[in-house]
């Protein structure tokens, strides 16, 4: 069962990083799609990042806590995340592939992207090294 859980907490951790890529990936598209000017969707973009980034961090320090007990298998997540956040890439560009040259993200977004996956798994070794602190500290 904690497989399972350990599993379910790493897509989770896949989504929360999958949803700013693509938010940020396809500005020009949401653009194109809403009738809306680039500067509202940039704005909106970055409220949902925020919101989502806020919001998620609680949901895995919950989850972190609740159901992975605060074990040293918790760390897999640094590295679980990565193939559930592929396949998400993937069934997402298979899907909506672009079809309009004008919806190609410029090449300073994919900038961003890399230094954002790069950051991202000491994200995930922070939020586990807090929750099993807090699992250490209640239990003594």
């Amino acid at each position: 069962m904690y497989f399972l859980k350990l599993n379910v907490v790493s897509m989770v951790y896949a989504f929360l990083i999958f949803v700013p890529i693509e938010l940020m990936a396809n500005v020009y598209r949401i653009s194109r799609l809403t009738n809306w000017q680039i500067d509202t969707v940039h704005i909106v973009t970055l409220l949902v990042i925020l919101i989502e980034v806020i919001a998620g961090t609680m949901i895995l320090f919950y989850l972190s806590k609740k159901w992975l007990d605060g074990r040293k298998a918790n760390f897999w997540t640094a590295i679980l995340w990565l193939p559930y956040f592929l396949l998400m890439m993937y069934v997402f560009a298979s899907l909506f592939p672009i079809t309009n040259g004008g919806d190609v993200p410029n090449p300073v977004t994919g900038l961003f992207i890399i230094g954002g996956l790069i950051v991202y798994p000491v994200y995930i070794v922070i939020i586990n090294i807090i929750g099993v602190k807090k699992d250490i500290l209640q239990a003594n």
